[in-house]
C-alpha cells in the first residue's frame, strides 16, 4: 500500500511528484491537491519539480515559436553555403 492510500495528509516524494502530474493535467482530485501543497510546504526538491512542471506546462499552451518564411531559409541556406565555401 502507498503512502498516497493511507490516511495521513503527509506524503513521499514519489507520491508528491505524481499528485504533481495529476494536477498538471487537471485530474488530481481535491486530497491529492491538499496532500500535495502540504507537502510542498516543507520538500525544496518538490517544489522545484512543480515548478518545472508549470513552466512546461506554460511553455506547450504557448510555445511562442517564431518561424522564418520559405524565402528567408533558402536566403539563408545560400549565405551558410558560401561561408562554408570560402
Amino acid at each position: 500500500m502507498s503512502n498516497s492510500t493511507k490516511k495521513g495528509i503527509f506524503v513521499s516524494c514519489s507520491d508528491a511528484n505524481h499528485f504533481c502530474d495529476k494536477n498538471q493535467y487537471k485530474e488530481a482530485t481535491f486530497w491529492e491537491k491538499v496532500k500535495l501543497n502540504i507537502h510542498l510546504l516543507y520538500c525544496r526538491a518538490c517544489r522545484k519539480y512543480s515548478a518545472n512542471n508549470t513552466k512546461l506546462t506554460k511553455l506547450v499552451k504557448d510555445p511562442k515559436v517564431i518561424s522564418i518564411n520559405e524565402y528567408e531559409k533558402k536566403a539563408m541556406k545560400e549565405r551558410l553555403k558560401q561561408k562554408m565555401t570560402e
